[in-house]
C-alpha cells in the first residue's frame, strides 16, 4: 500500500467545533455529525482528484496508481467520480435534512464546488500545451489560481461546516474566510516550493511542476527576479519533459536563491496570518485559526 489520504480535510470539521464549543464535552450525535460532513469534504476532495487525474493524463496518486490506470477501470473512472460527488447530497439529506442550516450546507458545498471547478479551469487553460507563454505567468495569477481551486475547499469549507452545525450565520464571518483563503494561499506557495526543494521520501511524491509548465510561485518569483539572459533560460528549459532541461531550471532557482525568497515570504505570511488572528474577537474563532496554522507552518510534507 502506498501513502493513503491524510483526511486532514475531514478531521479538521471535528477539530474546528470543538474549539468553537469552547472545551464543552460533545455528545455523540455532534461527534456524528461532525464527523459526516467531515466524510463530505473526503468525498468532494476524491471526486476533483480522480477527474483531476484524468484531465493531467497523471501516473500515480499517493504513491499508487492513479484510479482511472488501473486495469478494467479506464474512463469508467469518470462515472466514478460523479458517484462520488453525488454521495455529498445524500449524507445531507439522510443526516441534516431536519436542521435549521440544511439548506445552508447544500448552499455551502454547492458554491464551494463552483469556486474550485472555476479554479481548476484557469489553471487548466493557462498550462495548454503547445500554447506555453511564461509572459501571462504572474503573482496575481498565481494567487487567483490557489484562491479558487485549493483555498475554498481545503481551508474555508472544513471551518465553515463547523461553524453552520455550530449554529452561526456564515455571512457573520466573511474575516473568518478571508484568513482561511490567506492560509490556503500560505500552504500552496509552500507546496510549490516543496514541490521542488522539499526531498521526495519526505513528502510521498516526486515534484513534476517544471514539467508540467505549472502556474507556481517558484517560477512567478524566477520570472521577478532574473536578468533578460536568466529569462531566456526559464522560457528555453520550463515546461519540458527532459531531465537536463529540468536541471536547468533548477539550477537557475538556486542561482537566484529562491531559498532565501521563500523563507523570508514564509516568515512574512506567518506573522501577517498571525497578526490577523490575534485581532478576530472571538477566542474559540482564534483558537480555530490557529490550530490550523499550527498544522501548516513548516511542515516538511
Amino acid at each position: 500500500m502506498g501513502r493513503a489520504g491524510k483526511l486532514n480535510r475531514g478531521l479538521s470539521v471535528i477539530d474546528s467545533y470543538r474549539y468553537l464549543k469552547e472545551g464543552k464535552e460533545l455528545t455523540e450525535e455532534e461527534i456524528f455529525l461532525a464527523s459526516a460532513l467531515g466524510w463530505c469534504i473526503e468525498w468532494l476532495q476524491a471526486y476533483f482528484l480522480v477527474l483531476d487525474d484524468i484531465m493531467d493524463n497523471s501516473h500515480t496518486r499517493r504513491g499508487q496508481p492513479c484510479w482511472f490506470r488501473v486495469p478494467k477501470v479506464g474512463m469508467i473512472a469518470v462515472n466514478d467520480g460523479v458517484l462520488l460527488r453525488n454521495h455529498i447530497p445524500r449524507i445531507l439529506k439522510n443526516h441534516f435534512r431536519s436542521k435549521p442550516y440544511y439548506v445552508d450546507l447544500v448552499d455551502l458545498f454547492n458554491e464551494v464546488e463552483f469556486q474550485t471547478a472555476s479554479g481548476q479551469m484557469i489553471d487548466l487553460i493557462t498550462t495548454i500545451v503547445g500554447e506555453k507563454d511564461l509572459s501571462k505567468y504572474s503573482l496575481s495569477l498565481h494567487r487567483r489560481i490557489v484562491q479558487y481551486k485549493t483555498a475554498y475547499y481545503s481551508f474555508y469549507l472544513p471551518v465553515a461546516c463547523a461553524l453552520l452545525i455550530a449554529g452561526e450565520n456564515l455571512e457573520n464571518h466573511v474575516d473568518v474566510k478571508n484568513i482561511l483563503i490567506d492560509m490556503g494561499i500560505y500552504f500552496q506557495v509552500q507546496d510549490d516550493y516543496l514541490d521542488c526543494f522539499g526531498e521526495p521520501e519526505k513528502i510521498g511524491k516526486i515534484g513534476t511542476d517544471i514539467e508540467d509548465f505549472k502556474c507556481s510561485w517558484l517560477v512567478v518569483k524566477a520570472l521577478e527576479l532574473c536578468s533578460e539572459d536568466q529569462k531566456k533560460i526559464l522560457v528555453e528549459h520550463y515546461g519540458k519533459d527532459n531531465p537536463e532541461d529540468v536541471s536547468k531550471v533548477k539550477a537557475l532557482y538556486h542561482e537566484l536563491d529562491l531559498q532565501s525568497v521563500f523563507t523570508e515570504y514564509e516568515n512574512k505570511s506567518y506573522e501577517k496570518l498571525i497578526s490577523e488572528i490575534n485581532s478576530h474577537p472571538s477566542k474559540a474563532v482564534q483558537d480555530v485559526l490557529m490550530s490550523f496554522l499550527g498544522k501548516i507552518y513548516k511542515r516538511q510534507k
